[in-house]
């Protein structure tokens, strides 16, 4: 459960005490537990660290990474977005990612997560969505200042600025929903709008070979011989 007293006085502890794999986060200097991931928590949060890794305009993920704007606070959403790449040799990121993602399966502590939800906006990060694993598919979008909004599992979620494409809710779920939402990012990546794109493609260069080989036969038949080039 919060404890209700790492609000009320700061804690002992700092980000830089704690190492890397170290189960634990920090909320106002007091330590936090973090048990390991159901399969479903652990799945979930892989599939969805892959949508949105694939995304264009993204240059940057990461899970479980943590987030330190400031020495008593040390956060680690399930996957973090970015649309830079980390710089510099500090073992935990000092600025907030603009999107944050949080898989919240059987057994979240819901007061816990309200509070890292507070801190990761706090701290500058733009949106958290938070990936309902029980109960019908949704996801909740949490914004500063505004109130939550809830997608369906047919909706799609948008962040201009971050994301180029729309991102099905479902993708953030199902594996195979997942698997062609990042065939359609990484064909934008290699220039093309889709997967009828490559096939258009296929069948402009199947035309203009069929050309090439119709005009050398049309020159052969006349006796015209001409070289491969």
């Amino acid at each position: 459960m919060t404890d209700p007293v790492r609000h009320a006085s700061r804690g002992p502890f700092r980000a830089d005490q704690l190492r890397d794999g170290d189960r634990y986060e920090l909320s106002n200097g007091h330590p936090i537990y973090c048990a390991p991931s159901g399969w479903k928590h652990g799945s979930g949060s892989t599939t969805g660290g892959v949508v949105l890794d694939s995304d264009p305009d993204v240059q940057w993920t990461g899970t479980d990474v943590g987030i330190s704007p400031e020495a008593g606070t040390l956060r680690a959403p399930d996957v973090v977005v970015r649309t830079t790449p980390p710089s510099g040799d500090s073992t935990w990121l000092t600025e907030a990612p603009p999107l944050a993602v949080e898989y919240a399966g059987t057994g979240q502590d819901q007061r816990e997560l309200k509070d890292k939800i507070a801190e990761l906006l706090a701290a500058g990060t733009q949106q958290v969505w938070v990936v309902r694993l029980v109960g019908p598919q949704r996801v909740e979008v949490h914004r500063p200042n505004q109130s939550i909004q809830i997608y369906a599992a047919s909706d799609v979620l948008e962040f201009p600025g971050v994301l180029r494409n729309p991102v099905p809710v479902r993708a953030l779920f199902d594996r195979d929903a997942a698997h062609e939402v990042v065939l359609r990012n990484l064909l934008q990546r290699r220039g093309y709008a889709d997967l009828e794109d490559v096939r258009e493609e296929g069948r402009e260069e199947g035309r203009e070979e069929g050309i090439i080989d119709a005009i050398l036969t049309l020159l052969r038949g006349r006796g015209l011989m001409v070289d491969a080039t």
